[in-house]
């Protein structure tokens, strides 16, 4: 499969320290990105009060990181640049995809409820809750230390949009609580491709987006997901593109477009997924 070149609805698009490169999927092949640069950070296009719940969200996570292993990152620095410029540079590709997929012809996207899969220390949910105040997040986490401390977090940063839900995600795929319930589900540093499909796609409505944050070169996951994709009831929408100034370089978000129901055979059994991926 080949990347091709976007219309203008396929442009890049600028969030503040970050550009994105979006592309619409055809085929996939290698193809030569080409790199963008700003200098702010992303945080400048949030409000002063949601700056505010930003750094209380930082402080929060270095605190209890010397408690329990959060995040690798134990510079206030580094989890700006690694961590939180990186999660909100999923918003614009993410919320244009949506866009262009809503019957509503790409106006007012209030209300859009998304799941963060694998939420760990609570990226990119959280950041993206303190973004959009309007939308609902569901932080899905399987460590009951780790949902103690995104509970924590959430109340630190008087959140009234997130709900922590301490669970494996083959289990709450499965619950007809949440089974495709939500708008979009989208994940960072969770597991590969073809795992966190099982993980993602049973959760996200038909007409839904499943959202993952990748690497610089995400090709060879994208190709080996391709199956499992397809079974699970979706299709790769784009890849959108991301240099950084900070330095871990270019970052790729791989969406997908929900467009059938999932067999209710999946997700399989706890486990199944990671040992014996489709």
């Amino acid at each position: 499969m080949s990347l091709c070149c976007c219309t203008a609805a396929g442009r890049g698009f600028l969030l503040s320290q970050r550009h994105w490169l979006c592309r619409p999927v055809l085929t996939l092949r290698t193809t030569t990105t080409v790199a963008f640069a700003a200098a702010a950070s992303a945080t400048t296009s949030l409000s002063p009060p949601q700056q505010h719940q930003v750094a209380l969200y930082v402080e929060a996570l270095l605190d209890w990181n010397q408690r329990m292993n959060l995040t690798a990152v134990t510079d206030e620095a580094e989890v700006m640049t690694r961590h939180v410029d990186d999660s909100l540079a999923m918003l614009s590709p993410l919320e244009r995809a949506y866009r262009a997929r809503s019957t509503s012809g790409g106006g007012d996207i209030d209300g859009v409820s998304l799941i963060d899969v694998g939420s760990g220390a609570g990226l990119p949910g959280l950041i993206l809750a303190v973004a959009r105040p309007s939308w609902r997040f569901t932080l899905l986490e399987s460590m009951r230390k780790r949902c103690t401390f995104l509970e924590h977090a959430v109340e630190v940063m008087g959140l009234s949009n997130v709900n922590v839900v301490c669970d494996r995600a083959e289990n709450v795929g499965q619950s007809l609580d949440y089974r495709e319930a939500y708008d979009i589900a989208a994940a960072r540093a969770v597991a590969e491709l073809k795992v966190l499909a099982e993980y993602c796609l049973p959760l996200v409505r038909v007409g839904g987006l499943f959202v993952a944050a990748k690497g610089h070169d995400p090709h060879e996951e994208i190709e080996n997901a391709k199956s499992a994709v397809e079974k699970l009831g979706a299709s790769m929408l784009e890849l959108c593109n991301v240099e950084s100034m900070g330095p871990h370089g270019q970052r790729t978000a791989v969406i997908y477009s929900k467009e059938r129901a999932t067999p209710k055979k999946y997700p399989r059994l706890p486990g199944t997924p990671s040992k014996m991926p489709l």
